[in-house]
């Protein structure tokens, strides 16, 4: 993670010492150094809606030709696409709501941010300042709401204190660990009268982010690569953070060590390399879990070993010494102890590490990974990805995900909902690329995929953008089609549609004796208390879109789905939404069962790998 600010105010020329006078303070509103603020630092898209407290701020917005502003329909569709906009470009995201229900509104989408590390500036308005602690009309604590999910939040009273706050605000944002910074700010400071200069100076006392790793780490890390027969590169979202995947490549190729990619790292290392095991974890790929587990040496990068990952943590690779690099040293040693912490930021851990090693295999020393290595290709040539097509003739919702990215145009960018429909994206789509894979890992939020959609093209318009969202997801968010509309973001939208929560229900299948408790999207359950996929359809998702202003498509059986996707690439003026009916019946494979060890993984539905080696 870069200790350099996106977007950070560059220091501004000193004024010329002798007869030459200084510049004239300028006197504006609160509001409106708000706005002179914003431009500085560089921001130029925020997603919001405007209200009462906030109000005073929109009327310097609309003078602005720096700052573009996007009205969305919901303040969680503000903060999403803040944080897709994040993702995709690399730049702080930032949305703005008013006080009351349009703080607590960004909530999600804050929690959501601060779990996936993306940097973002919430700004609310609040109510005067002498108003506040009496329960005026839409006054809520939204400091106090969301500190445990910020990096850090501000108050803002004094209008004098704005530009110094915002410039904070996206240093703290952008630098170290990423992740969301809230600056609320009284209705009277954005109304009064102020003196606006820039740029102001910081004052964050304590906040020292670690870039530079301790060379004796580095040596120590380098060492333990040396002497261990089975390593594994595990890389996190870090990385991407960082900046970091020409690193990860050469780093992997110098080593020759397999590499596993999480949720949250995809596109740091290219797919297609063939060291790249795939994603480790719940629903990761039979190689990159069992690879973990029975190595003997784990090289975190960027990486947490969060529970999603671990399966049961006493159980989580029992012979592997920890290799645990990170630019937030709460992380190192919270789940799993690590033999050789580094703090440091993980580019720059990367580029020493390799160095160091560049350094011993001229002098002779490497790792003998070769007897290693036979090892994982065996159980990648046994146990690949796979899915079966129905029976019965309709759509397989793996080859639907598998067949956009097929045809989808280079590079191009995909968010995803939550659910059985965001595993198999990330199994069946390829990534080679950083910023093309978006999507919510640690909070795991339904209804990302729309808004974070709409963000990445406003961030990228170039890019072709395909959001995969299920029947369940798309139906908490669906309204910022109307954003896509209206403010010229032609993303594409497929509906994985299998009438159910589909996730869930496939849990239902597994652990709850096929009982579907609340999980049917559509008509109901027919006698045998099945999804049904047939019938009225409520909504009817090709009439919803072209309501809100999109083409609406709708592929039924597999004769079709070419033609379809490719109508949906070729329709670059609109959104476009495609109602993909899908089978119900199709489940999310590899798994290992919530709170079992990853020793338990299962290739498919009764089926156990047999790794051969006695542990089984």
């Amino acid at each position: 993670m870069t200790e350099q600010a996106t977007g950070a105010p560059k220091p501004q020329p000193r004024a010329p010492r002798g007869g030459a006078q200084p510049a004239p303070v300028e006197h504006l509103t609160g509001a409106q150094s708000l706005i002179r603020s914003l431009e500085a630092v560089g921001a130029d898209t925020v997603f919001g809606i405007p209200g009462g407290a906030i109000l005073p701020a929109y009327d310097p917005m609309m003078d602005s030709t720096a700052v573009r502003h996007i009205l969305v329909r919901h303040e969680q569709g503000a903060g999403h696409a803040a944080t897709g906009y994040a993702q995709a470009t690399g730049k702080v995201g930032v949305c703005m709501a008013t006080s009351g229900p349009g703080a607590t509104n960004l909530v999600t989408p804050i929690a959501d941010a601060h779990m996936d590390s993306v940097p973002l500036v919430a700004i609310t308005g609040q109510v005067s300042s002498k108003a506040i602690g009496t329960d005026a009309f839409q006054e809520a604590d939204i400091c106090g709401i969301t500190m445990p999910v910020t990096k850090h939040n501000f108050l803002v009273t004094d209008p004098a204190d704005i530009p110094r706050t915002i410039a904070e605000a996206f240093h703290i944002a952008a630098t170290g660990r990423p992740g969301p910074v809230l600056v609320d700010i009284a209705k009277d400071a954005l109304q009064a009268q102020t003196t606006f200069s820039w740029p102001p100076s910081h004052d964050l006392p304590g906040y020292r982010p670690v870039s530079r790793p301790h060379a004796k780490q580095i040596r120590e890390a380098a060492r333990l690569l040396d002497e261990s027969s089975r390593p594994v590169l595990y890389a996190g979202g870090g990385v991407l953070k960082a900046g970091g995947a020409a690193e990860l490549l050469a780093l992997a190729e110098l080593t020759g060590a397999p590499v596993t990619t999480t949720l949250m790292g995809l596109g740091a290392f290219p797919d297609s390399h063939p060291q790249h095991l795939g994603m480790p974890g719940m629903h990761g790929t039979v190689a990159a879990v069992t690879a973990l587990q029975k190595a003997d040496l784990i090289v975190a990068l960027g990486a947490r070993f969060d529970d999603r990952v671990t399966g049961k943590l006493e159980s989580f690779a029992p012979h592997a010494k920890v290799v645990h690099a990170d630019i937030d040293p709460a992380e190192i040693g919270k789940n799993r102890v690590a033999d050789v912490p580094i703090v440091g930021d993980v580019k720059e851990v990367m580029t020493d590490l390799a160095a160091v090693l560049r350094a011993e295999r001229a002098d002779g020393r490497s790792g003998d990974y070769s007897a290693w290595w036979q090892l994982l290709e065996r159980w990648r040539k046994t146990y690949p990805l796979g899915y079966d097509l129905p029976q019965d003739g309709s759509l397989s919702p793996q080859q639907v995900i598998e067949r956009i990215g097929q045809l989808a145009p280079e590079n191009t960018v995909y968010t995803a909902g939550v659910g059985q429909h965001q595993m198999w994206a990330a199994h069946y789509l390829t990534f080679e690329r950083p910023g093309t894979w978006l999507n919510s890992g640690g909070l795991g939020t339904m209804g990302y995929a729309v808004p974070a959609a709409v963000g990445a093209k406003a961030g990228r318009p170039d890019a072709t953008v395909w959001a995969i969202d299920g029947d369940g997801c798309f139906q908490m968010t669906n309204q910022e089609l109307v954003t896509a509309a209206l403010n010229n973001l032609p993303v594409k939208v497929a509906i994985i549609n299998n009438g159910a929560l589909g996730m869930v229900r496939q849990w239902q299948t597994l652990f709850y004796n096929q009982r579907y408790s609340n999980t049917v999207l559509r008509d109901g359950p027919d006698a045998d208390g099945q999804a049904c996929n047939t019938g009225t359809r409520v909504p009817d998702f090709v009439r919803l879109a072209e309501a809100m202003g999109c083409v609406g498509l709708r592929c039924e059986h597999p004769g079709q789905l070419d033609e379809v996707i490719a109508r949906a690439n070729a329709i670059n003026d609109r959104p476009v939404v495609v109602d993909f009916i899908v089978h119900e019946d199709a489940m999310v494979w590899p798994m290992v069962a919530a709170g079992t060890s990853n020793d338990e993984v299962m290739a498919a539905r009764g089926v156990r790998p047999d790794f051969g080696d006695g542990d089984d």
